[in-house]
C-alpha cells in the first residue's frame, strides 16, 4: 500500500536541500537517509533520501541528484510516497495510519449516527476529521481525545463527545440567516484545540 509520508516545500540555501512537511509519526522511519519515495507527480521520482536534518523545527531533506537550489525548488509541492504493508500498525496503539481511519462510521457516545470519514486533514495545529453526512454536507472533527473518545477498528466506527456547536444544525442555521442579511456574505469560523496521538499517515 503507498501512502503519502511527506509533502515538498521551498527550498533551503543553495545546497539542494528542501525543506517538507512530515505526514508520518515516524520520520525516523520513513523518511530516513536511504529510503527511496515514490512522487507524485510521478515524473518528479523516485527520490532517494540522502541526508535529513532538523532546522529550527523544521526537516529538511536534500535527495540524490539534486545538487543546487533550482533543482531543489523545482520539487516544491512534490507529495513523497512510501511503500508500507497495509498489515502493519503504528507502535503505539493510540496512533492510526490515516488508512486504518478513512471510511469509518463516526457516532456519537449513545449511538447517534453522524457521517462518515472521507479524509482526514493534516493541519499545523491538529488534524481534522472531514465526516460526510448523510445529507452530503461536511463536518470538521477534531481528532483529539476529549472529542474523539474512541477509535474502534473492528467495528469500524469512531465515536465522539462533541462540544456544543460542533456538529449540530444551529450553525447552519446561523450560516444562512448571514447570508440572506448580507447578500452572500459568510463568516468563517474556527476552533482551537491540542494536539493528539494521531497518525498522520494518508
Amino acid at each position: 500500500m503507498q501512502l503519502v509520508v511527506a509533502r515538498v516545500g521551498r527550498a533551503h540555501g543553495i545546497k539542494g536541500e528542501v525543506t517538507v512537511e512530515v505526514r508520518t509519526d515516524e520520520p525516523e522511519l520513513r523518511l530516513a537517509p536511504g529510503a527511496v519515495l515514490a512522487t507524485d507527480p510521478a515524473s518528479a521520482g523516485p527520490l532517494t533520501i540522502e541526508t535529513g536534518r532538523v532546522h529550527s523545527g523544521r526537516l529538511l531533506l536534500r535527495f540524490e541528484g539534486v545538487r543546487d537550489r533550482n533543482g531543489a525548488e523545482a520539487l516544491r509541492n512534490t507529495l513523497l510516497i512510501a511503500e508500507v504493508d497495509p498489515d502493519t500498525k503504528p507502535e503505539d496503539p493510540d496512533e492510526y495510519y490515516d488508512h486504518q481511519l478513512m471510511d469509518l462510521d463516526v457516532v456519537l457516545e449513545d449511538g447517534t449516527e453522524v457521517g462518515r470519514i472521507t479524509e482526514i486533514s493534516h493541519l499545523p495545529s491538529q488534524d481534522l476529521f472531514v465526516v460526510e453526512r448523510a445529507d452530503g454536507t461536511e463536518v470538521l472533527i477534531p481528532f483529539v481525545e476529549e472529542i474523539v473518545v474512541d477509535i474502534d477498528l473492528e467495528k469500524q466506527r469512531a465515536v465522539i463527545d462533541p462540544p456544543p456547536g460542533l456538529i449540530d444544525d444551529r450553525a447552519e442555521i446561523a450560516s444562512s440567516r448571514d447570508a440572506e442579511n448580507s447578500s452572500g456574505d459568510t463568516e468563517n469560523t474556527s476552533g482551537d484545540a491540542e494536539n493528539s496521538s494521531a497518525g498522520d499517515e494518508a
